[in-house]
């Protein structure tokens, strides 16, 4: 049976048997903590030290006669913990910002320390609302007053199942799934009052436990029933982190099509949005998408190639998000071909007779949810899930051009960081991979379905299985008033699509004849974006032209107070003119008339602003428009 440990260093698990004494159980604590000494160890029921019982005077008693069962917590104290890590521990460590942090070697935080995880802000939002369905007074059987209410008209709860079903609500919100897991152990018959106050998630992890309390060897040495993880079963995952995603205007999705629609080749962008409130799913959350960033990728008629992670995903994109308020809520990527109609049809490829996420599809979202979990002070690690979204933009069954959203399950995510599941060649089922000795140790998987007859059957899922095991549905569209947060029309040019450079800064700002008009361009994901490489704006001055390109109510009379936008501006000036300047028929003439060659071959120019290395006799830097001379 499984014991869990709790201490100063956090909690623990160990495997017991009833048979074993409470010596042996001093030694993989002793084990488990790093202690030189079992004997100092003491055991007790309360969390009290001075209630606890020096393990010596229990080392010839059993478990098993004891009132310990499978998952009691046992509370350990000793005098001092001679961990190799507290002892490398560095001085200057304790003047920075206290963080919580795992505590053992399965990454678990302490119950304590889990209430300053930092949530998203709509988590916070939904912890704190009751989230009771409320119903009118039914004219036919409510036999009461307005005041008053009975079985048919008081408020359900957010889990019901019935109202899910009659609303179509195929999974339920998070937040509803974690009071119906909350109200399950609450009227649970009575155990152990600590064990009611565990966090009640836990991360499904199909990996074989290192170290083993076992006694043998650990992996892949060694394995046996304790370390090895269970048979899986598939099922469908009744719950959904993100239960809607809303792009704020039509046109963001149209801009992002628009690459498809001249090359014929498919693409990919990250979408950087925020989370709300979902009104129309009981403690539901969506995700507001306000702009597509479009990463460097190798673009094909038959798919994506994409490098992870990417170079300025961290070091600038992510954090003129985060100067405009977003995060990244997902990804989205096309799979059009047009059915050669001539009428802006495309062929139909996902539909229920074939799939709706192909099986690669499946182990990149399950990739990309990995890394972007989503921090929840309810489970044991302080993380559970991922709020990451797949979008993919396909033909629906008319040929029209329509967008899905899904996520995959946590069991998929775990499938795939144990690395039990692969890719298969056939899109619409997914592998499972083989044990390989020392290597790799893959459980029994199952799944159910219903036969011919009606009848539940348990198969197993080796060597493949359906890829809609994995998925979880997310519903999609459009606000009814678009309010979109960027509102330059027509937008700066898109990078990694179009040539992004000074001169082109300069030709679409150039239009703006007073401030209103240049808060306007400014407003755009993309130009701040490349206003973030130019390295002009001090970091203060830079989360100022954000707001200024967020914010209906901020004036753009404040750029002429920013010493980083006054040099700015020269730059553009410069650019404009020379970009005009530096022109094949300009370049073509030298000063005193002659013509001269445009093949004349001379030492390759670097530019001294941008270190672009530019052709012979250019006058102009061809990347930033600025002059080559000193």
């Amino acid at each position: 049976m499984l014991l869990r440990i709790r201490s100063k260093e956090g909690m623990s698990r160990i495997q017991v048997d009833p048979s074993d004494t409470f010596a042996s159980l001093a030694q993989k604590i002793a084990s488990t903590l790093k202690l030189d000494n079992p004997d100092t160890i003491a055991v007790g029921d309360q969390p009290q030290p001075d209630a606890a019982t020096p393990i010596v005077q229990l080392k010839d008693k059993t478990i098993g006669s004891t009132d310990l069962k499978h998952g009691d917590i046992v509370y350990v104290s000793f005098p001092e913990l001679t961990s190799t890590t507290d002892a490398a521990a560095s001085p200057s460590s304790s003047s920075a910002p206290a963080q919580p942090q795992p505590r053992d070697a399965s990454g678990y935080i302490p119950i304590d320390d889990l209430a300053s995880v930092k949530q998203d802000n709509v988590d916070d939002f939904l912890e704190k609302q009751r989230g009771l369905i409320k119903r009118p007074k039914d004219s036919d059987f409510c036999r009461h007053g307005d005041n008053a209410m009975c079985d048919y008209c008081m408020p359900l709860e957010p889990y019901d199942q019935r109202y899910l079903e009659e609303h179509k609500i195929k999974h339920m919100s998070f937040h509803a799934y974690l009071r119906q897991i909350d109200q399950a152990k609450q009227t649970s018959a009575p155990s152990s009052a600590v064990l009611k106050q565990l966090p009640p998630l836990e991360e499904p992890n199909y990996k074989v436990k290192v170290p083993c309390t076992g006694g043998h060897a650990p992996w892949p040495e060694g394995i046996c029933t304790k370390c090895q993880p269970s048979a899986i079963t598939l099922q469908r995952q009744t719950y959904r982190m993100v239960d809607h995603i809303e792009f704020s205007s039509a046109g963001l999705v149209d801009t992002f099509l628009n690459s498809w629609r001249s090359t014929g080749c498919q693409r990919i962008g990250y979408l950087y949005g925020r989370y709300e409130p979902y009104l129309d799913v009981p403690l539901g959350i969506k995700a507001v998408v306000e702009a597509i960033y479009e990463p460097p990728q190798e673009n094909h008629v038959d798919g994506i190639k994409l490098a992870l992670p990417w170079d300025e995903e961290e070091t600038m994109v992510n954090k003129v998000a985060e100067a405009c308020g977003l995060s990244l809520v997902g990804m989205v990527f096309t799979d059009l071909i047009d059915d050669g109609t001539g009428k802006g049809t495309v062929i139909p490829k996902r539909h229920v007779d074939s799939y709706f996420l192909s099986s690669l599809e499946c182990a990149f979202a399950a990739e990309m949810q990995k890394r972007h979990p989503s921090p929840c002070r309810h489970s044991a690690t302080g993380k559970y899930g991922s709020k990451f979204l797949s979008c993919v933009i396909s033909g629906d069954l008319e040929g029209n051009i329509d967008v899905k959203a899904y996520q995959v399950s946590e069991t998929a995510t775990a499938l795939q960081e144990a690395d039990i599941i692969e890719p298969s060649r056939k899109p619409s089922v997914m592998r499972v991979r083989d044990s390989v000795a020392h290597e790799r140790y893959v459980p029994e998987v199952f799944y159910k379905f219903k036969n011919e007859y009606g009848v539940v059957v348990k198969q197993s899922a080796k060597p493949t299985f359906p890829v809609e095991y994995l998925l979880v549905n997310v519903t999609n569209g459009f606000p009814h008033e678009p309010d979109p947060l960027f509102v330059a029309s027509p937008g700066f040019a898109v990078e990694n699509r179009h040539a992004q450079d000074v001169g082109t800064l300069a030709k679409y700002l150039s239009s703006a004849s007073n401030h209103e008009q240049l808060k306007k361009l400014l407003s755009d994901f993309h130009v701040l974006c490349f206003l973030a490489t130019l390295n002009t704006l001090t970091p203060s001055e830079f989360s100022r032209v954000c707001e200024i390109a967020t914010q209906r109510d901020v004036s753009g009379d404040i750029l002429e107070t920013m010493d980083g936008w006054k040099t700015l501006t020269v730059l553009l000036k410069e650019a404009e003119g020379n970009v005009r300047y530096n022109t094949p028929s300009t370049r073509s003439a030298t000063t005193s008339g002659a013509a001269t060659p445009a093949t004349s071959e001379f030492t390759e120019i670097s530019c001294r602003h941008c270190t672009f290395a530019n052709p012979g006799g250019a006058v102009n830097c061809e990347m930033c428009g600025l002059p080559l001379g000193e």
